[in-house]
Parts: C-alpha cells; structure tokens; sequence
C-alpha cells in the first residue's frame, strides 16, 4: 500500500489550522440537532438523531448528495444507536474549496472531521461513493478505524465509462422510493452541476479495487438486487477482496438502501456491530 497517509490535524489540502469543539441546534425535519465544527479547513455541518450516551454511528454519503437520504436509516437506528450523518465539503449544509476534492480529499476531510468531533472508531455506513471514501480511510489512517457497511460500493474494475455510470444511475433510480427523487435532486441543485460532474470523474478514477485488500476492520458489502449501480459481480468480487468482509443481498431494492429499505440495512448494521451474520 505504500506510506501511510498521516489524517490527523491537516484540512483537505494538507495545511494545518486550528480546531474548535462542535457547536450543536436544535433539530428540524426529523433530525435531533444539527451539528458544526470547524475541521477540515472549513464549517462541517452534521445531522443527529438518537439518545445521547448511545453508541453512535456515522453516515457517509454518496455522489452529490448529503445527510437528507439517512433520515429513514436514522430514524429505523436511533432507538438504539446515536446516528450521526455528516455533510463532506462541497455537499449539503458544507461549505467546500471551489474545485471539488478528490476521493483521498474526501478522505483526509471525514477523517479530520472524525478526529475533531471525537468519533474516530465509530462505526461508517456509507452509500454508493461514500464507500469509495470510507475503504479509502480504512486503508491509509494511521489508526485503525470501525467496522464498514458498504451499500452499493462502487466503482468496479472495467466499468469506468462516465456515460455508462450515468446511464446505471438512471436505470437504478426506478429501484428507489419516489420520495427519494426530489431529495436528490435538490443536493445535486445545491451542490452544482459543476461539482457533481467533477467528483464523479474523481470516483471514476479511483483504484477501490486494490484498496480493498488492505481494509483491516469487520465490513459488509451490502447491494440491492435491482441495484443496477452495484451488480451481484462487483459486490460478489468486493466481499472476497476485503479480508473480514461478506455480502449480503437485499431482494427487490435499488441503490440506495438507507432510504429505500431503512430498516433491512439498520438490521444488517447492528448484525455487523454484534458479531452476527
């Protein structure tokens, strides 16, 4: 893999600034508060749901969109489970640089964020390009993080075709609950199309596949099976490559399951953190 890259106390772009603890307010649309911190060169803000005191867990969302899709997720989790859904920069209620960071960037960001807020080791249930960033945490912290749900990783060997990545997320977008559709359309409006189109080259570029081998923490590759995004094949290839991973299928979902089959996912979530399969 290489020297490990150093997390702790840069932004994105490898400068060092000084941190403050998260600010917090009251919640809205569902959410117990909402959360801002001064990490990774910017104002991170996070979504909260679940009694404080329980163990928390952090989400990580996909391509153009942000913490709005994990309410369902949050709210199927949160009796048990403190579910923290952060904004990476450039997405959501987060500011980013004008040129949008690349999976590494996104990266360092969750990571600083992470050590900011205090939550470095809390378990990572990321979406879609959120797993691209979560794998690529695992693998190049200097610290050991906690275990991964993967739902609906991307991108796989041979298929890195942007057209054809376009045309999988139209076709999987029939999979999803219709609510879903003016959820991500309004993240895709606010974070642009200018953004949008750049991080997308930026997970089409990245090599998940020879990461994969060096994530150390307890995963589950989890995929729908009308998820045209993540096929049986790529998330079958994905759960070999991981050295303490498995795949579990989801009959008749889409992509998105935090949205779509919150509860399925809070289930395999809590088997992952249990020890169960």
């Amino acid at each position: 893999m290489g020297e490990q890259q150093k997390h702790r106390g840069a932004d994105a772009h490898g400068q060092h600034f000084r941190r403050s603890g998260p600010s917090t307010v009251t919640g809205s649309r569902g959410w117990d508060g909402h959360e801002f911190t001064s990490a990774a060169g910017t104002r991170v803000h996070a979504a909260i749901l679940g009694p404080v005191g329980a163990p928390e867990v952090v989400c990580v969302h996909g391509l153009g969109v942000s913490h709005r899709y994990f309410l369902p997720f949050a709210q199927a989790l949160a009796p048990r489970h403190r579910v923290v859904a952060v904004d990476l920069p450039g997405f959501g209620r987060t500011p980013g640089p004008r040129r949008a960071l690349d999976i590494p960037g996104l990266s360092r960001a969750l990571a600083d964020w992470l050590h900011a807020t205090g939550r470095w080791g809390a378990p990572l249930v990321a979406n879609s390009v959120g797993c691209q960033i979560a794998v690529d945490l695992a693998v190049t912290a200097s610290e050991p993080t906690g275990p991964l749900v993967l739902n609906g990783l991307t991108v796989e060997a041979g298929n890195r075709g942007v057209l054809q990545k376009v045309a999988q997320l139209l076709l999987t977008a029939w999979s999803e609950h219709p609510r879903l559709v003016p959820i991500v359309i309004g993240d895709y409006l606010r974070c642009g199309p200018r953004r949008l189109w750049q991080t997308l080259r930026h997970a089409l570029d990245d090599p998940v596949t020879h990461k994969l081998p060096g994530v150390s923490a307890p995963a589950v590759v989890v995929r729908g099976t009308r998820d045209r995004v993540s096929e049986y094949r790529w998330a079958t290839l994905a759960a070999e490559l991981l050295p303490r991973g498995h795949l579990v299928e989801v009959p008749g979902e889409g992509h998105a399951l935090n949205y779509s089959a919150p509860r399925v996912l809070a289930r395999i979530t809590e088997d992952l953190l249990t020890g169960g399969r």
